[in-house]
């Protein structure tokens, strides 16, 4: 918190099912790379918003009570102070996407226009969304790469570097501009 970085050491996985022999449901492995390793900036937003709910939770005396091995003070946890599962989160964009719809749904029968509903999608599309919106801002894909812990940076290029229609003329218009050739 002090130099305001985050230190990605580790990965934390979820195993529930059939196929789980084992007691524990969460296990903590290496990333998958060595890449996958990494320190990145935390900016002031992701900063913000952890000291909120660092207050939050000692004003309540409530913390994240979950021991995965050895690693305890988790930040975020659910209503029984354990860490979330990948799957309650998606359960969770689930019924907000679910709401946010058949809202608007209503609202554009009573304004009369074509309603903006918002697809279906998983906590992992947000990491995809977030690389995207990066590329799609001319971060330097050198940076993106790092950022998001590639080993390849064709694995960046090829699954996050999607250009728009909008982004590809933008880009022309103003090359051309810059060289003045015609």
């Amino acid at each position: 918190m002090e130099n305001r970085t985050i230190d990605i050491n580790h990965s934390l996985y979820y195993f529930a099912g059939r196929r789980n022999k084992s007691s524990s449901k969460w296990v903590i492995n290496a990333p998958k790379t060595e890449a996958g390793s990494r320190v990145i900036p935390m900016v002031d937003t992701v900063y913000t918003a952890l000291m909120e709910e660092r207050s939050r939770q000692a004003e309540e005396g409530t913390s994240c009570q979950t021991q995965i091995e050895d690693m305890t003070g988790f930040i975020f946890c659910n209503r029984f102070y354990e860490v979330y599962t990948p799957e309650s989160i998606n359960r969770e964009l689930k019924r907000i996407i679910e709401n946010h719809n058949s809202t608007e749904e209503v609202r554009a029968v009573k304004e009369k226009r074509d309603a903006v509903l918002l697809p279906q999608f998983t906590c992992h599309y947000l990491r995809h969304t977030f690389c995207t919106r990066l590329c799609e801002a001319d971060v330097h894909i050198k940076v993106i790469q790092t950022i998001m812990g590639h080993k390849d940076i064709q694995t960046t290029m090829d699954i996050y570097a999607e250009v728009t229609e909008w982004k590809k003329k933008a880009f022309l218009n103003e090359i051309f501009e810059q060289m003045k050739l015609f």
